[in-house]
């Protein structure tokens, strides 16, 4: 049984710096590709990032502000943000997929899905 568990949100001010982390079980890791998606109240769910070896990719509002990581010996993929603003403020999803050659943004295609972590960000 596949489990992603995701930790690390909470309410932080503008310009501070978080560290989300999504433990992952019941999957070889290290084939998955990993990814963060983010959904505000009233908006679609919006990719974040996501890590395929260990090769980042990036949405454009948050290029040069976060960074994606994985540990394969800790089945363990982060999410280091930084200069956080209020628009980051969503709850962020972790995801994982078989690795595959579909692009890694569209969250349709990612298979297991954690419960979320709330990130705020206040003014």
């Amino acid at each position: 049984q596949v489990q992603l568990v995701e930790s690390g949100g909470g309410l932080v001010q503008a310009g501070d710096s978080l560290r989300l982390s999504c433990a992952a079980s019941g999957v070889t890791f290290n084939s998955y590709d990993m990814g963060w998606f983010r959904q505000a109240p009233g908006k679609e769910r919006e990719f974040v990032a996501a890590v395929r070896w260990n090769v980042g990719v990036y949405g454009d509002a948050v290029t040069g502000r976060f960074a994606i990581s994985r540990d394969n010996t800790k089945n363990t993929v982060y999410l280091q943000m930084n200069i956080l603003k209020p628009e980051d403020t969503a709850v962020y999803y972790c995801a994982a997929r078989p690795r595959n050659g579909l692009t890694l943004l569209e969250a349709r295609s990612y298979g297991y899905w954690g419960q979320g972590t709330q990130v705020t960000v206040s003014s």
